[in-house]
């Protein structure tokens, strides 16, 4: 498999204080199997949906103040981490993690843009992203929700080189962001007052596909997760927003089942 485009979201992972409690939730809400952890690499844990890589989850470093925030980080590919963590700093973002090479498996680096969201980068080594995206259990979107739409527009178009297009619908500022062809890459959602209350910071929602929407809430919810919205139709799919029970947020989407018309974009 080759490497992806220069700015398509290419891998995920997920740090938890419960690494065990983890794979038992998204084992039962998204079926992930999970291979053996590498102690090399700090217990990384790969997730895999019929056989194929799909994310990873990773105790806390050691030495780590505190109880970290479980959150879901979504990497975005680049032939060289180090000339994007460049293309970050002049673009008005912060590079959190410096560029390293991990192993052969490839390089990467943590960074957040100007209005507080958090992502990786991904230069493709012997790891080359997610090996099953859109199908069942795997990775299907994601979306910057932000505080400070204009900011994080221009950032990821500026580092990564995307086209975008404004969703026409005068309840919701939504824009997607594509590489140059017809398919988008990428969604951006502007974070309202009265649907976002101000202590949940600006973060990128990973949307994972599942058979069945309503059936995954009710096995998430029976696992101490918590529903935040939904579930809900869409012409995009039946979705729902989701709390697991160490406060990692995501959203499950049944692709089959849509209602409505597409949106206009331009």
């Amino acid at each position: 498999m080759a490497a992806r485009p220069e700015g398509t979201p290419v891998w995920t992972d997920a740090m938890f204080t419960d690494v065990e409690g983890a794979k038992t939730f998204y084992g039962d809400v998204l079926g992930w199997t999970f291979g053996e952890s590498s102690s090399e690499f700090g217990n990384y844990t790969q997730a895999y949906k019929n056989g194929k890589a799909v994310a990873a989850v990773v105790p806390p470093m050691p030495g780590q103040d505190g109880e970290p925030q479980s959150a879901w980080c979504l990497y975005f590919a680049s032939p060289d981490a180090a000339a994007t963590a460049e293309k970050i700093r002049a673009a008005g973002g912060t590079v959190l993690m410096e560029p390293m090479q991990v192993g052969t498996f490839g390089s990467m680096c943590i960074a957040q843009d100007p209005a507080g969201v958090t992502f990786g980068v991904w230069q493709a080594g012997d790891h080359v992203g997610f090996e099953l995206e859109g199908e069942t259990g795997s990775f299907a979107w994601a979306e910057v929700f932000t505080r400070e739409p204009a900011k994080s527009d221009a950032f990821f178009t500026s580092v990564f080189g995307y086209n975008s297009k404004k969703m026409q619908d005068e309840h919701m500022d939504y824009r997607v962001f594509d590489l140059g062809g017809e398919q988008p890459v990428l969604g951006r959602m502007k974070m309202t007052a009265e649907d976002f209350p101000p202590e949940i910071p600006s973060y990128i929602q990973l949307y994972f596909a599942v058979d069945n929407c309503d059936k995954a809430v009710e096995a998430a919810e029976r696992l101490n997760g918590r529903k935040v919205f939904g579930p809900m139709d869409s012409p995009f799919g039946r979705f729902a927003a989701i709390l697991d029970p160490q406060g990692a947020a995501f959203a499950v989407i049944d692709m089959k089942t849509t209602v409505g018309e597409m949106p206009e974009m331009v």
